[in-house]
């Protein structure tokens, strides 16, 4: 697909829903609900400027070189909004003494060398896109997200969320929508907009288990794990093993990621649930991993690559779309009477989407 093409549409993606702040905000404790109604309102902003931007275009990037290594630059919005702010490191330089600057670039390095490594691909537009990144976002910012050109995080409000980069897996979820705009493209709603969710949650769980070097069977599947406070009743935003059990708070509520089709949820917020009902392709591909066991990067995680990169997958696609998909591009990497064929077959119909 034509990246030149699909970089013109970009779209506003966090990795905290809307649904999610806006139960918080209408929490008694003033502070909480003051910090996340000021991440609704910025975000409600940033994602109108996403919106006339892509009216606009963008201009195209400068076709550089393509190089085995990053291009990263971290930059510190000193609690302000105006983006990027003042640069604080840059590729090659030596750590400082921000934690949470060494933390997005380690981050950002951790993504471009499992998309390298694990599939052959030079950054997120396959052409060496230069990575850039922006921390201390804000006063109390309780979201982190890829704007369509680089990433942005918050240091959430220290109560109900800490530091947007302590969770590898959440940069890897946010860069991958950048991966996701250059190639499919996914429209941000309804079926296809959690599938886009879903290959974020999918490749940022990669990317965590890749650079603590697990198995299938010994990554925990939880996406935001270490980013909810100490007195929140859950251990992450989401889990791709259990969906909806991974928070169950008084502030929060209840987990209301759906495993299956069954309990397949239709809404119209948070564009028609696209961080709710990203728990059924995500439970598949949890399924495909584990049944295919050793690290999930190198056989599922190429299988759900080439859906997402191959060509065929239509932005508007659903999730029988990708699971039809995900089984051709099985068959044809690795033949139809193999592991792979058969565990994909098996997780599909477990989620309901034989």
């Amino acid at each position: 697909m034509d990246a030149s093409h699909v970089s013109r549409h970009p779209v506003f993606c966090t990795v905290v829903p809307p649904h999610l702040l806006d139960r918080i905000a209408r929490s008694e404790q003033l502070r909480r609900a003051d910090a996340a109604q000021r991440t609704l309102e910025q975000d409600a902003l940033l994602r109108t400027r996403r919106s006339v931007t892509t009216l606009r275009g963008i201009a195209p990037a400068v076709v550089t070189p393509v190089s085995d290594d990053p291009r990263r630059t971290i930059y510190d919005a000193q609690h302000r909004t105006r983006l990027p702010g003042k640069k604080v490191r840059g590729e090659g330089d030596e750590a400082g003494a921000d934690a949470t600057v060494n933390r997005a670039y380690a981050g950002l390095g951790a993504t471009y060398e499992l998309f390298l490594k694990g599939f052959g691909r030079h950054s997120i537009d396959d052409s060496g896109l230069a990575l850039d990144a922006s921390v201390h976002y804000g006063q109390d910012y309780n979201n982190a997200f890829w704007d369509g050109q680089q990433m942005v995080f918050g240091d959430g409000d220290g109560d109900i969320f800490l530091d947007f980069t302590v969770s590898i897996d959440v940069i890897g979820h946010e860069l991958t929508h950048g991966v996701t705009q250059y190639t499919a493209n996914l429209d941000y709603h309804g079926q296809s907009g959690a599938l886009n969710e879903s290959m974020s949650d999918v490749f940022g769980s990669l990317i965590k288990q890749y650079s603590l070097d697990q198995t299938a069977q010994d990554a925990d599947w939880l996406i935001g794990a270490g980013l909810l406070g100490p007195n929140v009743s859950g251990v992450a935003l989401r889990s791709m093993k259990a969906p909806g059990t991974a928070y169950d708070d008084d502030e929060l509520g209840k987990d209301p990621q759906p495993a299956t089709m069954d309990d397949y949820v239709r809404t119209s917020q948070d564009n028609g649930g696209v961080h709710i009902n990203s728990g059924i392709p995500n439970h598949a591909f949890y399924l495909v991993a584990t049944e295919l066991g050793g690290k999930a990067w190198e056989r599922a995680g190429r299988i759900w690559y080439d859906t997402l990169t191959g060509g065929e997958l239509a932005s508007d696609a659903d999730f029988k779309d990708f699971a039809r998909l995900s089984v051709a591009a099985a068959v044809a990497r690795y033949g139809d009477g193999g592991a792979e064929h058969q565990a994909l077959q098996k997780a599909w119909s477990a989620v309901g989407l034989g």
